[in-house]
Order: structure tokens, then sequence, then C-alpha cells
């Protein structure tokens, strides 16, 4: 079995803002299988996917916790369902990746993510993450108000594309593995964005208290 782990903040409040992305690339992925997401044995909602491309199983799923808890969540999630943390792809914001830009990665550091900090708490750092670029707004604008707001209406069409692609990219690690995600969903990237410096592993999501 495949897990696939959009994070975000769970409520209305917080629905449809850049730290939501995460959400909402499973949700497109849970509407593109026709499932629907349901109550978990632990703090989550989850949507299970059978048959999927390649063959696995696939439990997609969204934690309850709010951000600087995920890792409770996914922890929890890989004990019950006996999923090995190879077998897992988080999604996750990324400020320092400008809007639409996707990177994933094999394994790695959190990077000032508390979302990733929580669930390398739990599992290490061996598990697939894709970053989902949020872009980081005006340098003046506070970090924690940056991600915790809605994207700008003149984003709405470049947010769907990249909904879009960043649920293209979980597709491919489903059927194809990490390494055909890198490569195709990398490379078309930095084809697209090339000379801009964004570090890898860098901070995404600086957001306070239990929200980050």
């Amino acid at each position: 079995m495949k897990l696939v782990v959009g994070l975000g903040n769970p409520g209305p409040k917080y629905h449809g803002t850049r730290h939501n992305i995460g959400f909402a690339v499973v949700d497109e992925l849970a509407r593109r299988a026709g499932v629907r997401f349901e109550s978990a044995p632990v703090d989550a909602v989850v949507a299970k996917i059978h048959g999927a491309a390649g063959g696995d199983s696939v439990l997609l799923a969204k934690p309850m916790t709010f951000m600087n808890r995920s890792g409770e969540a996914v922890g929890a999630l890989l004990r019950y369902f006996r999923v090995d943390p190879a077998d897992v792809l988080v999604i996750v914001d990324e400020i320092q990746l400008p809007l639409a830009r996707l990177r994933a990665r094999a394994r790695g550091s959190a990077g000032g993510h508390n979302g990733l900090k929580s669930i390398e708490a739990h599992l290490g750092a061996d598990y697939a993450r894709l970053r989902v670029g949020v872009g980081r707004g005006e340098a003046r604008r506070d970090l924690a108000d940056h991600v915790l707001a809605r994207f700008d209406r003149d984003e709405a069409a470049e947010v769907e594309a990249m909904t879009m692609r960043a649920a293209d990219a979980a597709e491919t690690f489903v059927a194809e593995g990490i390494r055909a995600m890198m490569n195709r969903f990398n490379a078309a990237a930095d084809s697209q964005t090339s000379g801009e410096g964004a570090s890898e592993d860098s901070a995404g999501g600086g957001t306070p208290e239990s929200e980050r």
C-alpha cells in the first residue's frame, strides 16, 4: 500500500490558504478516483483507492491535527495500516519556491517547515516529499500572515494548474516511484525557471504555534 499525505490545517478557516495546498492536492486525487474521505481510527481523514496505477492500493490522508502535530497522525497511520516509510509521499507548501513550481525529493531535511519537522520526529527523514511552491510574497509581509492567507484572485488559474500538476506528480509516484516523479517533474520545473535559486530543502510555512 502507498500512503499519500497532504498537509494542512483542519477547518473552514484554513480552506484555500497557501498552507493548505497539500489538502487541495489530495482532494484532487480523491476527485479523480471517485472516492470520498472518511474518518480514520487515528486523527486523520482517509480515502482508499483500490487497484490504482502500478497495482498498489493507495491511501490518501489529511491529518486533522494542526500542522505542527502532523507527525502524530502520520505515524499512527503507518502503524495502523502497516505502511513502510518508503511507500509514503508527503505533499506540503513551500514558500521558497515560486508559485506553481514543484520540487520532489526522496528524503531530506524539514527545512524549517513545522509539519515536516513533526513527521521527521515520528518517521525519520527517509520518506518522499513533494514541495509545492506558494511563493514568499512581499518581504515586508509577516510570513505567518502570508501562508495563512488565501491565494490572490489573480493567481486562481495558476493555482488550479499547479494543483493538477502536483496531483499528476503524486500519481507518478504511485505508479512509477519517486525517481520517475523527480525526473519528470523536477526537470520540468527547472526548465521553466532556470536561473531562479531556491534551496532544495529550504523553509516553508514558518507560521506561529499549532498552525505551522
